[in-house]
Formats: C-alpha cells, structure tokens, sequence
C-alpha cells in the first residue's frame, strides 16, 4: 500500500508549485508523474490510460475498468485520491472536472498527446469556457530530483539485488559463452532474487563490442581476454538502480589494466567533487579533464552521469547542458568510461545519493577490476 504520509508530501509540493504559478488546477497524463504523486505501485504499464485532475482541495483519478480495482487496492480506503472509472473519453472527463472546479487557469503537462490536448481544447470551446492552459512538465521532474526517504530506501534495495547479481554472474561468465546467454542468466538471477522489473534493457557488450556505449547484446562469443561490459539494474517496485562494472576473462594486458585505472581514476575523483550545490557540468568537465590528461580525451563523450528514480532517466545530471545546482536528496549516477573502437571499452558506475556530506553511493560492488578465472 502506498506510503501515505510520503505522497501527501509529494501533492502539498505540488499545491504549493500551482499557487506559486499562479494555477487553478493541473492535468496530468504522464504515468511516472502519476507514480510519484499517487504512491501506486505496480499499476502502471506503457499505456497511456490515466488522467489526474488536482486543485488547491481536491484531487481526481480517471481510470478504467483494466486498472481501477488495482488502484484501489494500492491507495487504501482512506485515500484523498477520487477514481473515477465511469466510461467517457479522458479529455471529455477532464473538461468536465474543469468545469464542476470553476477552473479558470489549469495547466497541462507538456507531454500529454496531441490528440489529448486537442481533444481537451476543443471541449473547452464548446462549453464557452475560458480556460488558460499553460504547460506543466519542466516543473513536475524538478520536483521529483528530491527523493523522500520511502524512494531512497526502494531504490537502495534494488541496487541490493543488482550488487548481488554482479557477484553471482563473476561466477557464471566463462569463454564460450555469448552476450546473450550472460544476461539471461544475470536478469533471471535478479528476478529470482526480489526484482519485479529490470531497471533497463541490460547492456553485456563483451571484447569490441565495449567500445560501444549502448551495445546491445547478441550472439558474441566471449573469449579469455576481452574485456565485459556490464550496464543493468533491478527495478523494485517502480525504482531502478543502475550500475556498470567492467571485468576481464583472464589476466589483463597491460593497455587494459592502464586504460581501467584511468576510469576508476575519473569516478573517485567525480565522486569526491560531488557535494550539494556542485554545478553539474563542472563535475562532467573534471571526469573529461582526467581521462584527457591520461590521452584518451577523444574516447569519453557521453555524459557523465544522470538522475535516477521512477524513470532511468532523471534530472539533474552531471553533464555538458546542466548549468544548474545539483540539489541534496537527489540520486545520480556518476559513470566516466573510455571505449577504443575495434579493441575494448571500460565503464564503471555507482549510483547513490546526494547528501549534506556529500555523494554517498548506493553501490557496494567494489571498483577493484574483477579479473575471471580461465
């Protein structure tokens, strides 16, 4: 059941955002705005079938019949939350809830469908009604960078199960082996081990195939020698975790164990600059600044880290476009790496939270490189 001191909280930030700006009421369709406002966990897929109407006294749910009984069932009988489940189109409901509120200012999540926001406008009009509808997004992700203590704690626990899951596949990999067969293996560990979704398509990108950031795994032979990359994370009730370790199968060479050290290099030096207050970009220009001045500036160009929460990517994040503060209480992920097309590539990544001391990884996998038995 939801926590519902925790999501109280969540609609008074809200409330206090609407009178700041000016707002009657707000509509929201976004399922990962839903998640967090509402508290319901397991309830959301990739459809599109929720609608909130919230104003300074009242809040709304329109569902229906697929998902009504499951909201019920997570919110409790004492929830503020009104469902809703009676069979009309979204917008139709939404101007209806407008009109009953005597609404004269209502903003829109920016992400809502064009058809939904069209629909809405055109209901508006044939009911005379003036209606503002300025757009609501930017506002709503920055609200949600500052995790309360129920979304640290989930999220703790499903690196719990990730950490474990990288112990558990140093032990399964062998030559022989593809990408493939590795995180079958590593995803159903983490399933049969407490996760109820992956955080994310699992990356195993093994020998040249590490020299691709986002690679995807496939029928690769793994052989003594290559380097793995290993990006992946359990979800656990709607949170992710997020991590990358990067092992050799056998002894390293000497290229490999330098170019490694030079990322674990960039992640503790990134990780001890982070504090409260940093300017996101100053910390993704010290990890560049590092690997630069170990020579390999040309082979690091990703960002260096990002938010993580109910969606994989969050704000704020330690990158080139983020000019602003990173707030205490939010949780990043700090992943430097260097990738060496046709030869190997190396990342290594924690994820944790940004406390008054500082950042505090969430992450228990050493950073020590692991190297397998062969």
């Amino acid at each position: 059941m939801a926590d519902a001191a925790a999501c109280a909280g969540r609609v008074a930030r809200l409330r206090k955002l609407m009178e700041e700006r000016g707002y009657d009421a707000v509509i929201l369709r976004n399922n990962p705005d839903l998640r967090w406002l509402t508290g319901a966990e397991r309830v959301f897929d990739d459809e599109v079938a929720h609608t909130a109407f919230i104003t300074a006294d009242g809040q709304w749910l329109h569902t229906d019949s697929r998902y009504a009984n499951t909201f019920r069932e997570r919110l409790g009988a004492d929830t503020p939350w009104q469902i809703d489940e009676q069979i009309v189109q979204p917008a139709a409901w939404a101007a209806e809830r407008v009109a009953q509120a005597r609404s004269r200012v209502v903003a829109v999540e920016d992400t809502c469908d064009l058809a939904f926001y069209d629909a809405f406008l055109q209901e508006m009009n044939a009911a005379s009604a003036a209606c503002l509808t300025p757009r609501l997004h930017a506002d709503i992700c920055d609200l949600r960078m500052v995790k309360d203590a129920e979304e640290v704690e989930l999220m703790r626990h499903a690196q719990s199960i990730t950490d474990a899951a990288f112990e558990h596949i140093c032990g399964f990999i062998k030559p022989g082996l593809t990408e493939q067969q590795i995180r079958v293996e590593l995803e159903n560990f983490m399933f049969n081990n407490g996760a109820d979704s992956l955080a994310f398509g699992s990356i195993i990108a093994a020998g040249p195939n590490g020299a691709n950031p986002h690679a995807q795994p496939g029928e690769y032979v793994v052989k003594k020698g290559d380097m793995i990359v290993m990006d992946y994370g359990a979800g656990y009730h709607d949170y992710r975790s997020d991590m990358t370790r990067t092992v050799c199968v056998g002894e390293p060479t000497d290229e490999q164990r330098h170019v490694y050290d030079v990322v674990r290099q960039a992640h503790e030096a990134c990780a001890a600059a982070a504090k409260p207050g940093c300017i996101g970009s100053d910390i993704q220009d010290l990890a560049v600044k590092v690997i630069s001045d170990a020579g390999y500036g040309d082979y690091f160009k990703h960002g260096l880290g990002h938010g993580v929460g109910i969606e994989i990517h969050e704000n704020p994040n330690f990158g080139r476009r983020w000019h602003r503060p990173v707030p205490e209480g939010s949780v990043v992920t700090i992943e430097p790496g260097i990738y060496l097309p046709g030869k190997f590539g190396v990342r290594l990544e924690d994820f944790g939270l940004m406390t008054a001391d500082g950042f505090k990884p969430f992450t228990q996998s050493s950073h020590d490189l692991v190297c397998i038995p062969c």
